[in-house]
């Protein structure tokens, strides 16, 4: 199965260094011609899942405008959603300077959780369980190819935990509307390890993934 994980396109709080979560603005009206230009660069998916934000769904139909309107084979995940930020939500670092609770942030290397927000782990569990629940459901439809519609979190979560060769959280830093091919080259429903590499224990079960980076999508 190929998994092309997309990043959705620029809005005005990224282009603005913002710290864009929970904020649901769209796309800026140039990347949406970007995107369409950059999709007839791709086949056509027999699925695709994405983030029910707005900045996804409109980069969704940029690239591919003919599985719109949905016909089954567009689903969202809420799971798949960007990290909350918080106090930090839809401000920039100029805006953020002087505030202790960020400078505690940016000494930590960015593992510390935001204030009345999401904790980075638990981030990073969510997306890759809502990724798994998306890839039992590609199986079951026996789809071979398939395209995620989602944030820049959420593809560094999925990849620092299932890519191959493996790398670190923000080693998996992609551009808005880019992203990553990738081949589904292990999926199991039981693993000996719950904590092993690109192995997620979830209260459905135990699953195991492992993603071949094919290309880096630019």
């Amino acid at each position: 199965m190929k998994l092309y994980l997309f990043r959705h396109g620029a809005t005005r709080g990224n282009r603005e260094h913002r710290y864009v979560g929970r904020t649901d603005e769209g796309i800026l009206a140039s990347e949406k011609e970007r995107l369409k230009q950059k999709g007839r660069l791709f086949p056509l998916p027999d699925g695709l899942f994405a983030s029910p934000s707005r900045r996804c769904l409109e980069t969704a139909q940029a690239l591919y405008p003919s599985l719109f309107p949905p016909k089954g084979n567009i689903i969202l995940e809420p799971d798949l959603r960007e990290m909350d930020f918080g106090e930090f939500e839809y401000k920039n670092y100029q805006e953020l300077d002087g505030n202790p609770a960020y400078q505690k942030y940016l000494d930590s290397g960015g593992t510390t959780g935001f204030p009345g927000g999401e904790e980075p782990e638990e981030f990073r569990r969510r997306c890759r369980e809502g990724f798994c629940r998306c890839v039992r459901t590609a199986q079951e439809h026996q789809w071979e190819t398939v395209v995620f519609a989602v944030h820049g979190g959420t593809i560094m979560s999925i990849m620092e935990g299932f890519a191959e060769p493996p790398g670190g959280y923000f080693e998996y830093q992609v551009q808005n509307g880019c992203g990553y091919l990738t081949e589904l080259t292990e999926y199991g429903r039981e693993a000996p390890e719950p904590e092993a590499a690109g192995v997620l224990f979830s209260p459905e079960e135990m699953i195991s993934i492992k993603l071949t980076i094919e290309e880096e999508i630019r």
